[in-house]
């Protein structure tokens, strides 16, 4: 068994779709387990629909949506002949379900219809892509992740039932017929005990992927994305990017803990604690080899490079020249867990605590509205934040020329630096 995860770049045009189908005829040796995300920038348009909800807008709530229901529906009628009137069908509950919720008022939490609402994305893309492999000799079981993924009720960031979602998965896949040895389902979501669908957190697909790959003992997992591999450095903004043929899980957790959008941060553990290859791949090029992510001990990798935009710079200086102590730490950390904030940077010195965080106005005032309780708080906003493991000096400096450097932490492996 092995478990392929396909990211929106690759479901997002008719052609992208038809070439993962060519991926998937070629590597269908052995069982499949397909994970695949929303097609394109739907989740970003889904919440647009929330948000107009939310706010009272229902008639543009409504449109707003209608107009992801056609963009499925014309990529629908480009793929499909024989297969259509089933693959509507199924469609159809979708839209319904979504549109029934946009009829009535905003009684919850924002959260809870964030995450009824976005799901449907999944839903819609597996749908299509299921019945298209269907149509071109590719047999597959379709699974509504729903039915198997069961969370708690922290809508957005949901936690894993795993025992219950070991049981349900288990059985799914081994009780569906020999014959079908593809398996497809969506990434992102699950539901909790009152079948109320939640999401495991933004771009949480791969973590999908190595949910289903730990508990079906995988053999491997591949993540297929639009670039050669892992690279040392986002290609869109350093020029001099390269390909890394191998890392370590260590090395990759690290990556991802400082902003890489390489991985999503919680599938590393998943895979680590059963000893599962990963392997990143180029859907638009499946003959090269990408990058192999296991366990083994690695040296000489080169420096990798992650910047952070839209950082905050959050100073607290404490009014009565106090130390910055035990007591006033338990009290910020109390607040990141309660806003649901994650610091980037902790500095501290004798009498002043300086964090560097992404920059979510609503989370900022709120944050420095309950620390001014304890400190003088002093806010810098639209910076960026800088982060090298295995940094050389010389390319330090080139990468920092003409920055003004707002605050500098250093250790033997990593710099991470905060400036406009």
């Amino acid at each position: 068994m092995r478990v392929f995860k396909f990211g929106g770049a690759s479901v997002n045009s008719v052609e992208r779709i038809q070439n993962l189908a060519a991926i998937i005829r070629k590597e269908q040796q052995s069982p499949l387990v397909i994970i695949i995300s929303a097609m394109g920038k739907t989740t970003n348009s889904l919440e647009k629909v929330v948000e107009s909800f939310y706010a009272g807008k229902k008639e543009e709530s409504l449109q707003l949506f209608a107009a992801v229901k056609q963009q499925h529906l014309k990529i629908a009628k480009y793929l499909l002949v024989t297969e259509f009137n089933s693959c509507l069908s199924r469609l159809t509950d979708f839209f319904t379900e979504v549109e029934w919720l946009l009829h009535d008022a905003a009684v919850r939490e924002f959260d809870y219809y964030y995450d009824q609402v976005v799901c449907v994305g999944e839903l819609l893309s597996t749908c299509i892509i299921s019945h298209y492999l269907n149509e071109s000799g590719i047999e597959n079981e379709w699974l509504d992740v729903r039915d198997l993924i069961r969370t708690d009720n922290n809508f957005r960031d949901a936690s894993i039932d795993w025992k219950y979602s070991e049981n349900r998965i288990r059985q799914a896949i081994q009780a569906s017929s020999d014959s079908s040895r593809i398996f497809l389902t969506q990434g992102f979501i699950g539901a909790t005990p009152d079948n109320e669908s939640t999401t495991l957190g933004r771009e949480g697909s791969d973590y999908t992927a190595a949910v289903f790959a730990n508990i079906l003992e995988a053999e491997n997992i591949t993540i297929w994305k639009d670039v050669e591999g892992v690279m040392n450095a986002d290609p869109k903004t350093y020029a001099h990017a390269l390909l890394i043929p191998e890392l370590n899980f260590t090395e990759l957790i690290e990556m991802a803990f400082y902003g890489a959008q390489v991985i999503h941060p919680k599938t590393i553990k998943p895979l680590q604690n059963k000893g599962i290859s990963l392997f990143v791949r180029c859907f638009l090029n499946p003959e090269l080899p990408g990058t192999h992510i296991h366990q083994k001990h690695l040296k000489n990798l080169p420096p990798i490079i992650v910047v952070k935009q839209n950082q905050a710079l959050v100073q607290l200086n404490s009014r009565d020249f106090s130390f910055v102590g035990e007591e006033p730490m338990i009290h910020l950390y109390g607040l990141f867990s309660r806003l649901k904030i994650k610091p980037n940077l902790i500095q501290t010195g004798a009498i002043n605590v300086q964090i560097c965080i992404d920059n979510p106005d609503d989370k900022i005032t709120r944050f420095a509205a309950e620390a001014a309780k304890l400190f003088d708080v002093q806010v810098e906003k639209d910076l960026q934040l800088l982060t090298v493991r295995h940094y050389q000096i010389p390319l330090l400096e080139e990468l920092l020329q003409g920055k003004n450097i707002l605050l500098t932490q250093r250790t033997k492996e990593t710099v991470q630096v905060v400036y406009h």
